[in-house]
């Protein structure tokens, strides 16, 4: 059996990494536009003085604010039947709590999504990517204070009341479930840490850091229960990072420590915004460390009212956990430690797409609920040669996930709603700045350094992705595994 009819087949984009202009259209300053550039060596820093001799990527992104009608034509071109996106918090209320909106923004992305309409693209919009006005980093701490959940209910409300008609599809927080990690503390919750500079590893006061996370889940509750009111054609999804492992070894306390990751870091959130309600291992983890968190009736009522309607999940590598041994970062922020029998990208996430079909069958089986894959792709090093990029790596690596899901669709009975590889073209890497680091469909003429003509070139796997879109499926799953060239791009 092919794929569903009705699939939505897409990529994905995020606009700190795309947009660019970021203080153009009356945008405020966010995180991302704090954060300078870095490498696999090198991580970024989140510094308060734009003012530095150094290079800030969000500041030009691949200037999709500009392009956004040249880009989304050729998505058409390629068959795109969905673009997820997101909008920039920042854009429409520059500095989060002001007392009206900034129009400009909304007109922006207004056209932006009619674009996607005209060229027969399904959004699918992220309410907050990485991105919370800088202003209530500094004024408020972030969601430490309850008072920007109110914020970003109206910044919400907002959306949903200018795009009624033209989005159906919403997420609300992406990778919310990085808020557990000190990774998390800054781009998920907004906590300043004031002696941290380093993006990704901060560390501080883990009530402050649950309390805020629960702030984010009430935020998110709220928007679902007003979105639905709005419109009630709405669907709103959370959408969480996998961070699928194994254990290391067969032995018993392996098993164990891979199972208390899992319910933490993939389970704990989404128990929350699927189910409505805090999971038991939770409240006692919370207990046993002395965290102690603010949770009134009423919020939990409105953690069961706000219960979103699918479960969207990023999904890119796997590892192996150890009880009894040291489990080092893998890719960006994956802790663990290395599956012998996968291979390594270049920035060290392995790949796995038996995974993917485990991923999906466990999540059914927890949730029951629609399913979305949302993020999913191989960043490698793209080299431009007479005008073509040709990536049969790329192709090997989607190729691979499509046909795990299908499997998971066809043999176990999941209900896979959709899949947005990660990206449709190349944008400012998250987690170091780079532009090296391609995910895209599409090349993108600029380097690490901000330098380029930002020309636009569609990549082998664009071709081969057309195919598989206009064939529902069918191309991929017929394709050898060892078939690894694709035709180039006229």
């Amino acid at each position: 059996m092919p794929f569903p009819n009705n699939f939505l087949w897409g990529a994905a984009l995020a606009a700190n990494q795309c947009e660019g202009a970021w203080n153009e259209g009356g945008k405020g300053e966010s995180i991302a536009d704090h954060l300078t550039a870095g490498s696999r060596t090198k991580p970024r820093r989140f510094v308060k003085d734009l003012n530095l001799d150094e290079y800030f990527p969000s500041h030009t992104g691949v200037d999709f604010y500009h392009r956004f009608e040249e880009d989304i034509a050729l998505f058409g071109q390629i068959g795109l039947k969905s673009l997820r996106l997101s909008i920039a918090w920042s854009r429409i209320f520059p500095n989060g709590d002001d007392a009206q909106p900034n129009e400009e923004g909304l007109r922006f992305y207004e056209r932006v999504f009619t674009t996607c309409r005209e060229n027969n693209i399904t959004p699918i919009v992220t309410l907050s990517h990485f991105e919370m006005p800088y202003h209530l980093i500094t004024a408020y701490n972030g969601f430490a204070n309850p008072k920007v959940v109110d914020m970003f209910v109206r910044y919400a409300e907002t959306c949903f009341k200018r795009y009624k008609g033209l989005v159906q599809y919403w997420l609300t927080f992406n990778e919310i479930n990085f808020g557990t990690l000190g990774a998390g503390r800054l781009f998920c919750l907004g906590l300043r840490d004031a002696a941290q500079e380093n993006y990704f590893f901060t560390s501080g006061d883990e009530t402050e850091q649950y309390q805020a996370l629960h702030n984010v889940f009430l935020a998110s509750a709220k928007a679902v229960i007003s979105g639905h009111q709005i419109d009630p054609a709405n669907q709103i999804g959370c959408m969480i990072a996998n961070g699928l492992a194994y254990p290391l070894t067969p032995k018993p306390e392996d098993v164990l420590a891979t199972q208390q990751r899992a319910d933490w870091f993939n389970n704990f959130c989404g128990d929350v915004q699927v189910r409505g309600s805090y999971p038991s291992f939770a409240k006692r983890r919370f207990e046993k460390r002395g965290i102690k968190l603010e949770i009134t009736a009423a919020d939990e009522a409105t953690l069961l009212a706000g219960k979103v309607d699918f479960y969207s999940f990023s999904y890119y590598s796997s590892s192996c956990i150890a009880a009894s041994s040291g489990n080092e970062g893998q890719g960006n922020l994956i802790a663990g430690q290395k599956n012998p029998y996968l291979e390594t990208s270049d920035w060290g996430w392995q790949t796995d797409p038996s995974g993917l079909r485990l991923t999906l069958n466990r999540l059914y089986q927890r949730y029951q609920v629609p399913l979305m894959v949302v993020e999913n792709g191989l960043g490698a090093i793209d080299t431009l040669e007479n005008g073509a990029v040709n990536d049969p790596y790329r192709i090997d690596y989607l190729r691979a996930h499509v046909k795990a899901m299908h499997q998971a669709i066809d043999e176990d009975g999941v209900d896979l709603i959709g899949y947005t590889m990660w990206t449709a073209l190349d944008v400012i890497s998250a987690g170091t700045g780079e532009m090296a680091k391609r995910y895209g469909l599409i090349y993108v003429d600029r380097d690490d350094l901000g330098q380029g003509s930002l020309t636009r070139i569609p990549k082998a796997s664009s071709v081969w992705y057309h195919d598989v879109i206009a064939s529902n499926g069918d191309s991929a799953l017929k394709e050898s595994a060892e078939q690894t060239t694709a035709p180039v791009p006229e």
